[in-house]
């Protein structure tokens, strides 16, 4: 964490100085605002949380709920959310309070007595080197609070208004004449005191973040469809004792005639989820009209451990639901076919736009990478630092990551039931055990959040040179790994200085010549950028800005930060910023030689001629190219960026 750079200041360096922005509207909404988001929910949240960063500008989150969630349905949290969270500065406190799953455990019927299970397998939860953070479990509503807190400390000191029922909106359809305010919010006081009363809102842009039955989807006239798999299943938050030996680990419990049980331990070292398969569904029948109890699913869960016990002595929470996966046709209010030629200005994210079973935890973690996606581009158009078309590729990128996601969902929520129905007469064949820890082995990437990979795009280059750095593959999220800061030894993750500020990154991977010679590549490409009219870092930032704040430029060198003064590097790597003039000595890094984490070995960097990663401010990687690639560089910011005054 940096700061001081504009003068010294004591108190905590996370709360931000607040910006002129930072006044309370008090109980009413604004009239008028820059962006509008529609729900409280984890998608909401995130962008919330990224846009509240920027402190011109104006931000008004909307719940209809009369106060923050105090008990969540979701508690899965990736290793790529971590990575995300780390971005916005709280994933230590996550960290630290959560759940680690560590192995998935397997149990099957035992072969000598079908009506007994008995432990068939385990595996790695986390394949080793995905991820610098854990797949953890934590409340969803524990996540809320991370997210509000952040809000708070921002500079713009952001904060819900609750108890808002989303009515309405309409929208100017023609760009052309357009006022500077085109979508209207019509929203209802749901709070007792005022309830009734109409608030009207103009926005620039709304983002809904309003769950499955969205209001806001509904009204650009999105649609949710899919199948559901006809199955009911049970959910239960529970303090128990049993004897069953692997309650603290996520464990996947497959019964000959009981059905499923999937366990998922809580924080805190004594609550339990457990997830229990109950009845199939006959067709177009609702769970609803089973008047299934918190009884039947305890008693569905005692049958399935066999011969084990369970003695359940509190419920916190529990639900019961049917399996569905289903996808919006479209994730903003343009139309499918682009004919209306304007840019978006309605947005929905999270369950507004895509739903999940809650088999593989992906609910939650989808939801915020929509909404970290479309949180910096709505940004950088805001802020006059790209153009409105940029904010085509949230839609197109977003809608085919989910479409995977749900796809592997099915198959996988699929295999978890075919037991069960293939016991109760069913005509799918049973699915043997060895099959199902197979499959969950090949896919983890996916419950882990990293195999998302964007195809090529305005923003998402062609991998013609992804030879050069063959671990850092165009079109997925920044791989981190370990590095050593040149200026003070501090060992650190790569990854860690890509914060959720807006900024694009260009990580520059040294060639074999010496650092320090002006016949490097390196020192040649950093003379380009710093100083070349035609340099992106030239052309975009604006001429009163600090060199970094639209293109941060860092470097990783081949040799041992013994070897090399931070003298020595470039300007551009060294700049001058604030105030003050104050040098910034963060921008430069080595291997850590020490430990035998060599970055260049680990991301199979190409040593002789070195290369340029191109990383997105939502930690994707852009494009991947030569260091003397001149031409290239330029080309692919002109495709979207706005030249700075």
């Amino acid at each position: 964490m940096q700061f001081h750079l504009n003068g010294f200041h004591v108190g905590d360096p996370a709360i931000a100085k607040p910006s002129a922005r930072a006044r309370s509207y008090g109980d009413a909404v604004p009239d008028t605002v820059d962006v509008l988001i529609v729900g409280c929910g984890p998608a909401g949240l995130t962008i919330a949380a990224q846009l509240s960063a920027f402190p011109d500008i104006a931000t008004c989150i909307v719940e209809q709920k009369d106060g923050p969630l105090s008990l969540g349905q979701a508690d899965g949290v990736a290793c790529r959310t971590m990575e995300m969270f780390e971005a916005f500065g709280f994933r230590e406190r996550v960290e630290r309070e959560a759940y680690w799953v560590n192995e998935t455990r397997f149990w099957s019927a035992d072969d000598s007595d079908r009506s007994r299970i008995v432990r068939s397998g385990r595996v790695q939860d986390v394949e080793d080197g995905l991820s610098d953070f854990p797949h953890v479990i934590l409340n969803q509503a524990r996540v809320h609070d991370q997210y509000l807190r952040c809000m708070e400390n921002s500079p713009n000191r952001l904060k819900p208004h609750y108890a808002r029922r989303f009515l309405d909106l309409d929208v100017e359809r023609s760009d052309e004449g357009a006022s500077a305010y085109p979508v209207t919010v019509r929203l209802e006081r749901a709070g007792p005191e005022r309830r009734g009363q109409i608030e009207t809102v103009k926005a620039r842009y709304v983002v809904g973040c309003d769950g499955a039955r969205s209001g806001v989807r509904r009204a650009i006239g999105g649609t949710l469809a899919g199948d559901s798999a006809n199955q009911a299943w049970g959910v239960m938050d529970v303090l128990a004792v049993t004897d069953f030996p692997d309650v603290r680990f996520k464990t996947l419990i497959r019964s000959a005639e009981e059905g499923n049980i999937l366990i998922i331990p809580r924080e805190g070292g004594y609550l339990v989820r457990i997830y229990v398969e109950m009845d199939k569904l006959a067709e177009n029948e609702r769970v609803a009209a089973r008047n299934i109890t918190v009884d039947h699913v305890i008693a569905a869960a005692q049958r399935v451990l066999k011969p084990y016990t369970l003695d359940v002595k509190e419920v916190a929470w529990w639900s019961v639901y049917e399996i569905g996966q289903r996808i919006c046709d479209k994730f903003d209010d343009c139309a499918n076919d682009q004919s209306d030629g304007r840019p978006p200005r309605v947005f929905i994210a999270g369950d507004a736009c895509h739903t999940h079973s809650p088999k593989a935890g992906q609910g939650m973690n989808v939801s915020m990478q929509d909404s970290f996606n479309l949180g910096w581009k709505l940004a950088a158009v805001l802020r006059g630092h790209c153009a409105p078309s940029l904010l085509r590729t949230y839609s197109a990128e977003r809608r085919a990551a989910a479409q995977e996601l749900i796809d592997f969902d099915r198959e996988w929520a699929g295999l978890l039931s075919n037991s069960h129905q293939a016991a109760q007469g069913g005509n799918k064949p049973e699915v043997d055990q060895s099959e199902i820890q197979r499959y969950f082995v090949q896919h983890g990437r996916y419950t882990a959040g990293t195999a998302t990979r964007y195809k090529p795009s305005m923003i998402c280059g062609r991998a013609d040179h992804q030879h050069l750095a063959g671990g850092f593959e165009v079109g997925t999220r920044f791989h981190s790994a370990p590095v050593i800061r040149l200026a003070d030894g501090k060992p650190q993750r790569l990854g860690d200085t890509l914060v959720a500020d807006g900024r694009w990154r260009i990580f520059l991977f040294a060639d074999e010549a010496d650092a320090t010679l002006q016949c490097s590549r390196l020192q040649s490409v950093c003379a380009y950028l710093e100083s070349d009219p035609a340099s992106p870092v030239r052309r975009y930032t604006p001429a009163a800005s600090d060199i970094d704040s639209v293109l941060d430029v860092r470097a990783v060198l081949q040799q041992s930060h013994h070897t090399i003064d931070m003298s020595a590097m470039p300007d551009l790597l060294k700049p001058s910023k604030g105030r003050y003039g104050l040098i910034d000595y963060e921008k430069v890094f080595c291997p850590d030689l020490k430990n035998g984490a060599d970055i260049f070995d680990m991301r199979h960097i190409d040593r002789e001629k070195g290369c340029m990663v191109v990383v997105r401010p939502d930690q994707y990687i852009a494009q991947v190219l030569p260091l003397d690639a001149r031409d290239d560089v330029p080309s692919f910011f002109d495709a979207f960026m706005i030249a700075a005054a």
